[in-house]
């Protein structure tokens, strides 16, 4: 076992951080931030659980039949390739913001599955532009159909105040998706 939070390794100039170091960082970033005066504790919070609860029903929404097979990736290129249409390689790398060798990959498996066409560019050849196949389309309509299903009939297991204050909600839910996405653009 080893005593020290950082491991070294003789190959490397700079300590390896561990999870355990990971987690410390946050919690003194949390209490500098706790302690900070001039910080309201409620405001403070909002971010949190924004975050906890979206990415809560993020992964819980993710898995479905119909994309049983597909990875988590693959899955959002897909549905990002089918709703912006045919687009450069490098327009769909910006729009989720991934790597190209890995987009590569990934658009390379959907292709081999008949979920998506991948071609030169008209305009410039060197190029390759993806569009989505009609398998693809139908599989994306499934895929949305049963998250939206499944979000449905949680919904209806919830009061009517608070199916209310999310509809309510949504609007300030919607710009901030927005300022998201146009801070890390």
């Amino acid at each position: 076992m080893l005593a020290s939070k950082q491991l070294s390794s003789p190959a490397r100039s700079k300590p390896i951080q561990t999870a355990a170091d990971t987690i410390q960082t946050q919690t003194t970033a949390e209490t500098a931030l706790a302690d900070d005066p001039g910080r309201d504790p409620a405001a403070q919070e909002l971010p949190a659980r924004l975050r906890a609860v979206i990415g809560k029903l993020s992964r819980r929404l993710r898995p479905t039949v119909a994309g049983s097979d597909l990875t988590p990736s693959q899955i959002s290129i897909l549905l990002t390739v089918d709703r912006h249409g045919p687009m450069r390689l490098t327009e769909l790398a910006a729009v989720e913001s991934i790597n190209p060798t890995m987009l590569s990959r990934i658009t390379g498996a959907l292709a081999q599955r008949g979920l998506i066409t991948r071609t030169p560019d008209a305009v410039d050849r060197r190029a390759a532009q993806v569009e989505s196949t009609p398998a693809g389309k139908r599989m994306r309509k499934r895929i949305l159909k049963e998250r939206t299903a499944a979000l449905q009939s949680r919904l209806q297991e919830l009061s009517v105040q608070e199916r209310q204050a999310l509809e309510e909600a949504l609007p300030a839910l919607e710009r901030l998706a927005a300022l998201v996405g146009e801070r890390d653009s």
